[in-house]
């Protein structure tokens, strides 16, 4: 029997019915299963955004950020990325760079300094693209979760302000939000437990958008991979 503290036993069913009874707890708690991307939240250290996207090669994916085709480095590790370009300049935009790669069906982008995830997540996601755009932050201001698809922003909030959504459709994702356990089915009211550590709130959210999108990113990639890097804003030094 798992005991969560949590009232509505059968909101907890619709979250726990497609998972196979030994990893229940786990799969809650985020422990236990596949790479995914609920690991994110517990990299305290690691400030950079991350963008998805299904439908178009790695390469292209930092073409459509800024990056020119032709740009990439040899590929270099994340401390590596670190150390190239002036990342931030007083009132102007600084330097961007990119490192990207391709996981489980979709190309990633890893981004460092003034990257343009944001900005440009409509243009990636194009002539039929999915992007999804992971912000991490601390509690204040929270990490961000964007989706567009074909050229149009479609969906974003805050990990733990769910009830604020916005985009072209801003409920699109409610009912996975409330089959996930974040909201209650008012779209208006959170159900995360008085007290709950923002961690744990945050990896329940991106547990639900793994879920939703299939989505998943090996550690690997923030530890000892290499992955050509590109520069897509700016003019940073990308000599290694």
């Amino acid at each position: 029997m798992i005991n969560l503290a949590l009232h509505d036993e059968i909101a907890l069913s619709v979250v726990l019915h497609s998972v196979q009874p030994e990893d229940q707890w786990l799969w809650v708690r985020g422990e236990g299963m596949r790479d995914g991307i609920r690991w994110l939240v517990d990299l305290e250290h690691w400030m950079s955004s991350v963008v998805f996207a299904r439908g178009i090669s790695a390469q292209e994916l930092a073409v459509r950020m800024g990056g020119d085709r032709d740009g990439a480095t040899e590929p270099i590790t994340d401390a590596e990325a670190w150390d190239l370009g002036q990342w931030y300049r007083p009132s102007e935009d600084g330097d961007g760079v990119v490192r990207v790669g391709e996981h489980e069906g979709w190309s990633f982008a890893l981004e460092y300094g003034d990257s343009t995830g944001g900005d440009r997540l409509a243009e990636i996601s194009r002539e039929g693209v999915e992007a999804v755009h992971y912000v991490p932050m601390q509690e204040h201001p929270p990490a961000t979760v964007f989706y567009a698809r074909d050229g149009v922003d479609l969906c974003g909030f805050g990990l733990g302000e769910e009830v604020w959504r916005w985009g072209r459709e801003p409920d699109l994702l409610l009912p996975e939000l409330v089959s996930g356990y974040v909201l209650q089915p008012d779209g208006k009211t959170l159900i995360a437990p008085e007290g709950e550590h923002y961690t744990d709130t945050y990896r329940r959210t991106l547990g639900v958008i793994e879920q939703r999108f299939d989505l998943s990113l090996s550690p690997a990639y923030l530890k000892e991979a290499r992955l050509p890097a590109y520069a897509v804003r700016g003019t940073p030094d990308m000599h290694i």
